[in-house]
């Protein structure tokens, strides 16, 4: 009988320790579910263009101004700007400030319009402080009127999908998210900026930090410090002289091709790169060695959500473009309605054509659309010869070259 009414005893406390771990567990499941995000809505989808290199392009209104703007999309912006002369035409007026904002060709103090509501198709987002930035270069340099760029200011505060195939973005509320099937989630490191490892391999692999910045429009740069104390580039790989673009100004470069990036699990093999002086630190080096740009990153159709941390990447149409290998020498740009021949380098194509820094380019292979889209196009064809007519002082000239390909 004792033994009978110990078992009794010990099944009902048993059963009781059983029912107070289920209540427990019941609890904390259902404290876990009040604190779960709600799902992510989608809230617009707008189109884009895009430019050389894959920059996108996306329009809006800015407050209650009737003109539509061109804006780029940047996650190498910390902020979200307007162009100068985009501020005088509207008969804004800008707050000083003691900010300044750095780029690979200088450093700025910057004006700030506070308050102001951006609108899309759809939506409308208030509150965004745009600081003001002369963006002329980014005209000579794409033809393009650039009225601002959109960087963490606004990209921060929603999930941005971009999808390259369809060239549409959609903006999304924050909150849980499914990502799609048959892509790879990075965790970069996310304040501001988005800071990624990747693994570059030349005469050497490495794994190391880069700025990812969709709004540049190239592969890589490597930043000469990187290069040089991590004796990564192959020695025997020529180096070409190039003039880049970017926030201050133009700078020279040195391009290049290394033998891999891989980006998570994707792999491209011989990338072209630049590699430049970071004069003015805008990397941080050693902290990170370089900047990963769009003309890779629109392989992929990509969701930025920086609430989360996260970065999905799906591989689109575009996975297997073929890269360019082009050098001609020459660099093309907008000024006061003409397409003008810029910096052209000693012992290129162009130059031994007879090209000269401000000849007047007509034509480039009979096509007189004075679309400086086009014309970088053509120069990057490095199948036949480029035919150019030009004009300079007065006289029209005729020249044409074969344009290097890079591999060879």
């Amino acid at each position: 009988m004792g033994l009978i009414v110990v078992q009794r005893c010990m099944k009902k406390i048993t059963t009781t320790i059983i029912g107070l771990v289920l209540s427990f567990s019941f609890m904390e499941i259902k404290a876990q579910e009040e604190f779960v995000d709600p799902p992510s809505i989608d809230l617009t989808t707008i189109p884009f263009t895009q430019l050389t290199g894959g920059i996108v392009i996306v329009r809006a209104l800015l407050d209650s101004f009737p003109d539509t703007l061109n804006f780029i999309l940047d996650t190498g912006s910390s902020g979200i700007s307007l162009d100068s002369t985009t501020a005088d035409y509207l008969n804004l007026q800008p707050e000083p400030s003691d900010r300044t904002i750095k780029g690979i060709a200088g450093i700025k103090r910057v004006s700030f319009l506070y308050n102001r509501t951006l609108h899309f198709p759809g939506l409308s987002i208030d509150s965004l402080n745009f600081h003001i930035n002369d963006y002329s270069i980014l005209l000579a340099v794409y033809g393009v009127r650039v009225d601002g760029i959109i960087g963490y200011g606004m990209l921060s505060r929603y999930i941005v999908k971009v999808n390259y195939d369809r060239m549409r973005i959609t903006i999304a509320s924050n909150g849980s998210i499914r990502y799609p099937r048959g892509g790879y989630l990075l965790k970069p490191y996310m304040t501001t900026l988005v800071v990624q490892p990747i693994d570059v391999r030349d005469a050497a692999t490495l794994r190391s930090n880069f700025l990812f910045d969709m709004g540049a429009g190239l592969c890589m740069m490597l930043t000469k410090d990187f290069v040089e104390d991590s004796f990564f580039l192959n020695k025997k790989t020529k180096a070409y002289t190039k003039e880049g673009e970017g926030l201050g100004g133009k700078i020279d470069m040195q391009l290049r091709v290394i033998k891999e990036v891989k980006i998570g699990p994707y792999r491209f093999k011989r990338v072209p790169v630049y590699v430049f002086d970071d004069e003015y630190n805008v990397t941080s080096y050693p902290y990170m060695s370089g900047i990963l740009g769009n003309e890779l990153l629109r392989r992929f159709n990509v969701t930025l959500n920086y609430a989360q941390g996260d970065i999905y990447l799906l591989p689109n149409t575009h996975m297997r473009d073929f890269f360019d290998y082009s050098y001609s020498g020459l660099e093309l740009y907008y000024i006061e309605g003409l397409i003008v021949a810029g910096d052209v380098a000693k012992g290129s194509p162009a130059e031994e054509a007879g090209v000269k820094e401000g000849d007047i380019v007509i034509a480039v292979n009979r096509d007189l659309s004075q679309n400086l889209d086009r014309y970088k196009r053509e120069l990057q064809n490095t199948l036949g010869k480029v035919q150019l007519l030009l004009k300079r002082n007065g006289e029209i000239i005729r020249t044409e070259f074969k344009v290097k390909n890079i591999l060879k």
